[in-house]
Order: C-alpha cells, then structure tokens, then sequence
C-alpha cells in the first residue's frame, strides 16, 4: 500500500515539521475535543501516521492505551522524546508502514483510529480504510482530517508533480473531493459518516464514522 511513499522524505523533514507551530490551532482545538468524547478510558486506539506524536499525547490524559504509528523512525524519535518529557506511560509508538506487514493489532482489536493528515498521501487508499475497518471492533469509530484539492480551481495536480519532481513534496492525491472519500469511507463498510463544522479551511475535510455493531 505505501509502495510509493519513501520515508525518507519524512525522516529529512522531521525536526523542521516539529519546529512548525499547528496550523490553525482552532480547528484543530476543536478536532481534538470531537475525538477525545469518543475516547474512553478502557479503550486502545491508533493513530496512523502520527508523525512526532502531538495529537497522541494530547489523547494520553483520557487514560486510554494510545497507540501512534508512523513510517519516519525519525518523527518517532522526537515522538518518544515528547512522551518521556510529558512522564506519560499509556502512550506507546510504532514504527512501519500501516500494510499488511504490520502485527502489532489483530483484527477487531481497536475501539478508535485515527488519520489526521494522513488519506490525501496514501496511494492505495481504499485498502488503508479497509485496513482501518478491518482492525476496529464493531462499534468502533473512525476520525479523519483530510486536505480535499478536488474541488479547487488551482492546479494542484500541476504544482505537485513538479514539486515531486524537485523533491520538495511527497504523494498527494490532488483529486481527492470531500464526496469521493466519503464514498470510499462508506464503500468499505462504515456507516453513521459525519463532517462535524470545525471551522476548518474549505479544503479539509473532518469526518467521523462507525464501524456496525454486530
């Protein structure tokens, strides 16, 4: 599935993107408390592609088992710094890419996942959210934060592949539109899928949905 995402790119990046302050730190102040209400103490939870860590540690005081998995060893490294600094112990950091290598969670084995940032750069999409399905409980939920270009006048597919080209971006998918990844949330099984207002850019999309009960 991340056959053409090189985590080199994101290990070259790792100090600058943690030296970056939040962008829009409303939005995702009101991200954060949508997800954090669906956490419950007795929960396990992950979330993928978490790069150094922040949205895992703002999770920790929910008393959840907090899971974040990541491609860069070396967001991870700066991951692991911040949770030591933090004296947190229910947070626990993983390193590979999120395929069918990975083992650390079995099917059904989840309550919660996590994508902030994360569907726009995957190239296989629909088997990441099969994936994420696959690993939830029924009943369990799934938050995402996605940049949706779809929908824009700018020329994002242009801009990006010379950006590619340089070596200054990774994958992104700039077709992406908020309805097509509903539809791809929903054709793997999820129900219940919502776009909570967060006052977010135009461009991303919030979405929250459920896994059926059995």
């Amino acid at each position: 599935m991340n056959a053409t995402v090189d985590p080199n790119f994101w290990n070259a990046l790792a100090d600058r993107y943690a030296a970056r302050p939040v962008q829009d730190p409303e939005a995702f102040d009101r991200k954060t408390a949508i997800t954090r209400a669906l956490v419950e103490p007795n929960h396990t939870v992950l979330d993928i592609g978490c790069g150094t860590g922040s949205f895992c540690l703002r999770l920790a005081s929910t008393g959840a088992d907090i899971h974040g998995l990541d491609l860069s060893d070396q967001m991870l490294r700066i991951a692991r710094d911040k949770a030591r600094a933090a004296e947190v112990d229910n947070v626990t950091f993983h390193v590979g890419p999120f395929d069918d290598s990975l083992t650390a969670f079995a099917s059904e084995s989840l309550d919660g996942a996590f994508a902030y940032s994360l569907l726009h750069l995957v190239p296989d999409r629909k088997a990441a959210l099969a994936q994420i399905y696959r690993l939830l409980k029924p009943g369990g939920y799934f938050v995402a934060s996605t940049v949706c270009l779809g929908e824009s006048w700018i020329p994002y597919a242009l801009v990006l592949r010379v950006m590619r080209w340089l070596g200054r971006a990774p994958y992104l998918d700039a077709r992406l539109s908020r309805a097509s990844l509903h539809r791809e949330v929903q054709s793997v099984g999820f129900e219940d899928v919502q776009a909570p207002d967060v006052g977010a850019k135009p461009i991303i999309d919030f979405l929250v949905a459920r896994k059926p009960s059995r």
